[in-house]
């Protein structure tokens, strides 16, 4: 039995999700690399005996959409299943993943004496490791730019248009068995 109607319903469901998340990072200023903005793809597969529809986004953007408890604080993501300081992740990878964002900000400090500018390297290393250390021991909150989507459009289009989708198609299939 093909499924087309219902292969539809699963198509616009998995690009409104991929649209509104993409959308959702650059409303919420968290798009500076473009690098999860472009890593956010679906898949939908459809055979006679089952529907899948996949997503894919680079890791942190699990992180960036359920959010991360602090060391010391989980405030800004208390349901989160991710902790710093858990043990869990690779040592360094929060720096590593910080510099090139404070790189891409053009952010620069001055120097208090002379006044001058401090080269992109120095202030990188000197903000990377503020910043680092701040969301180290208050987390990250959660932005649910992909969670929100994801759960709006499951009720938009798999619970209220995809009953009707399948009964089409099953119609369709009833129609063409030859008796």
């Amino acid at each position: 039995m093909e499924l087309i109607e219902t292969f539809k319903v699963y198509k616009k469901y998995s690009d409104y999700v991929v649209q509104q998340s993409r959308s959702n990072l650059t409303k919420g200023n968290k798009n500076v690399s473009k690098e999860l903005y472009n890593s956010i793809k679906s898949e939908v597969k459809i055979s006679s005996q089952r529907a899948v529809i996949s997503f894919f986004m680079l890791e942190y953007g699990n992180y960036q959409d359920k959010g991360v408890q602090g060391k010391s604080s989980s405030a800004k993501a208390p349901n989160s299943p991710y902790k710093f300081g858990s043990g869990k992740g690779k040592k360094g990878g929060l720096t590593n993943a910080i510099l090139p964002w404070v790189k891409a900000r053009g952010i620069q400090f001055k120097d208090r004496e002379s006044g001058k500018f401090l080269s992109y390297k120095s202030t990188a290393f000197l903000i990377t490791r503020l910043i680092t250390r701040s969301i180290y021991h208050k987390g990250i909150k959660e932005t649910r730019f992909f969670s929100k989507p994801y759960e709006e459009g499951y009720k938009k289009y798999i619970t209220e248009e995809a009953d009707e989708a399948l009964s089409v198609d099953v119609d369709r299939y009833i129609k063409n068995i030859k008796l």
